[in-house]
């Protein structure tokens, strides 16, 4: 089959590779309708997270159609399904408690140790997203095997069109994790920082939980468009003085919630930033928390700080002392997504969530090499790529 591998920094290519073939009752082949680039992506195609090896297949966002099941799958022929990023096996302590995304045995003991090396535990599992994760292969290829396919997928119904759903297996929930770790009120004033896919999802997520206000920070004029179109208020950091601005727009006291939808590879000149860039470029595990920082400043004292910004490594000059002396809640932690699957489908059948307004790219498989390099270097315009096996150019 045909499938984007990883060969090196910024250097993906579209290779054949072996077709996937079952390998415990439990799993499912899915044959790809539909994938798509995620921002999590980049960080892997800008070679700053730790345990990718060439020739491994990348993709985490991507649904398709059933058509090969092992004997344990709750899974049927031809069914077509959505399938979430996050590898769960749905019996250890964590599924049982719904931290899908903490699941103690989808990483294969074999490669626990690096993450247990890091982080204290191993991860969880997750697809196309090194060996960190489990070395899994994933979805930006003709076919996928879905392990645990009778804990993951949802089936999806016939009268709703991939594009419509396809986020689910990651961005949308995501997006709405994030809020609901913001623990919104009535009448809070929120602040999100980055407007790509999570950071749209999140502001659109907060205001249908009941957020009055809704701040979104970045410094691409497309995307602070699609923000604004959402209901958002926005701030340009190019041109604002982001801490004043939302003072002053809280009326004094500072935002109730802040989103850093951000993550590792923040933008910005100031000199803590522009240090953990010289860092990250040269491999030390430097993660580029400027977003996070100055959200934990912003927010009001006994605030809520929620991080759905992904992090791998490690950050200097962090105020932990804001987060203390503030009485701050943190939240953050990859996304649960089989807890919110049947809900978030449910908003996207009855209107009120809608994904489709973020897609700005369609293209074939073949040329996902050419998605990537686009969607690093232009990223106002290319806000969301979907890749789609078979697609003629």
């Amino acid at each position: 089959m045909r499938a984007l591998t990883w060969q090196g920094t910024q250097n993906v290519q579209v290779d054949t590779v072996d077709d996937p073939e079952i390998i415990n009752p439990r799993d499912a082949i899915i044959k790809i309708t539909s994938t798509a680039i995620c921002g999590s992506d980049l960080h892997l195609y800008d070679g700053v997270i730790p345990g990718v090896l060439p020739g491994d297949v990348l993709g985490h966002e991507f649904m398709g159609e059933v058509v090969e099941t092992g004997p344990k799958s709750t899974l049927q022929k031809g069914q077509r399904v959505v399938v979430p990023f996050t590898i769960s096996c749905g019996q250890c302590f964590h599924c049982n408690i719904q931290q899908f995304s903490c699941c103690d045995n989808s990483n294969p003991v074999e490669k626990q140790d690096m993450g247990a090396a890091l982080y204290g535990h191993s991860m969880s599992g997750l697809f196309g997203y090194s060996h960190l994760t489990g070395g899994y292969s994933g979805g930006q290829a003709e076919y996928v095997r879905v392990p645990y396919s009778d804990v993951g997928p949802i089936v999806i119904p016939d009268h709703l069109e991939d594009e419509k759903v396809l986020f689910l297996s990651d961005i949308l929930p995501t997006g709405w994790m994030a809020a609901e770790n913001a623990d919104i009120q009535p009448d809070d004033t929120v602040a999100v920082w980055g407007c790509g896919p999570v950071g749209l999802f999140a502001i659109q997520s907060a205001l249908v939980m009941g957020a009055s206000q809704v701040i979104a920070i970045d410094h691409y004029p497309h995307r602070l468009e699609l923000a604004r179109s959402l209901g958002a208020k926005v701030i340009n950091f190019r041109e604002t003085n982001v801490q004043e601005a939302l003072m002053e727009m809280s009326g004094g006291i500072g935002v109730d919630a802040v989103i850093d939808a951000v993550g590792m590879e923040a933008h910005g000149f100031a000199i803590d930033n522009m240090l953990d860039v010289a860092k990250q470029k040269i491999g030390i595990g430097a993660d580029r928390a400027s977003a996070l920082k100055q959200a934990i400043i912003a927010v009001r004292k006994g605030g809520r700080v929620s991080i759905p910004g992904v992090y791998g490594g490690m950050t200097d000059k962090f105020p932990l002392g804001a987060v203390m002396e503030k009485g701050l809640q943190v939240k953050t932690g990859q996304t649960h997504v089989q807890k919110y699957l049947k809900e978030l489908l449910a908003k996207i059948e009855d209107g009120t969530l809608d994904t489709t307004f973020l897609i700005s790219h369609r293209l074939p498989l073949e040329q996902a090499a050419e998605g990537y390099k686009n969607f690093k270097q232009q990223q106002d315009t290319w806000t969301k790529v979907v890749l789609k096996p078979g697609m003629e150019a």
